[in-house]
């Protein structure tokens, strides 16, 4: 009763807003019934190793996609929970960007619902890490704060430090598929391998494009000892065309 009486307290002061407009909602960390209706939440069928939608119906679940079938990630799955376009990429862009630090909590309770399995089979969480030049000008890693309240939720450890970025990168930003893989590659690495070694890893990134990044930390990661590596973002990047 206190717990309920505290919640409409704090709702009278700071009433609940939409994640990605502002907008008055009923419960905090929710979307506003105009900016839901743009979201694409990514649901199966998608490829088994990277989670790409697929347009059309498959019959195996396991199904892989073509880039995965002729370049295989270093990752063993990959999920995602919603499209990187129109609205919800104004979400992320807020989060990342505009200090919406606030959003993560929530954000991680919809990557506990898309990843559930992977949540489940992971040993502990591991977020994607920013340059120490970009954090220093960003004054904190998006990647981070979803990796801890999702370690909140599903009891997972954290190991926020385990992966290291060894240089700058350029943007991602305009480069196409193979580029990107040369961009990062050898850009991450892993100093203690104690805390990876014959783990499970979970990977934490806001918005996977190529994988190129994902395949490079779980190729570090790997390196370092890990027995697997899966990966669980806020967003992907839709297929060209699409």
């Amino acid at each position: 009763m206190l717990r309920r009486l505290g919640r409409g307290a704090l709702d009278v002061l700071l009433p609940p807003q939409c994640l990605a407009c502002e907008a008055g909602v009923d419960e905090p960390g929710s979307l506003c019934a105009d900016c839901f209706s743009q979201f694409t939440f990514i649901t199966r069928p998608y490829c088994h190793v990277c989670g790409l939608p697929f347009e059309t119906a498959v019959i195996d679940d396991e199904v892989v996609c073509g880039a995965c079938m002729k370049d295989r990630p270093a990752f063993e799955r990959a999920r995602s929970v919603f499209a990187y376009r129109d609205t919800a990429r104004t979400l992320v862009l807020k989060f990342k960007h505009a200090d919406r630090t606030d959003a993560a909590v929530h954000l991680a309770k919809w990557l506990a619902r898309a990843g559930a399995e992977l949540c489940h089979d992971a040993d502990c969480i591991v977020p994607v890490p920013l340059h120490w030049r970009r954090l220093w000008m960003r004054t904190y890693n998006q990647s981070a704060l979803l990796a801890h309240a999702l370690g909140g939720l599903t009891n997972k450890p954290v190991v926020p430090l385990a992966l290291v970025r060894t240089r700058a990168t350029p943007t991602q930003g305009g480069l196409d598929r193979a580029q990107r893989r040369r961009n990062v590659a050898g850009a991450f690495a892993v100093k203690d391998t104690s805390e990876i070694a014959g783990r499970s890893v979970l990977l934490i990134d806001d918005v996977m494009t190529t994988t190129a990044t994902a395949d490079s930390c779980a190729r570090a990661l790997l390196r370092a000892g890990a027995r697997a590596v899966d990966v669980l973002v806020l967003a992907r990047v839709p297929a060209p065309g699409t």
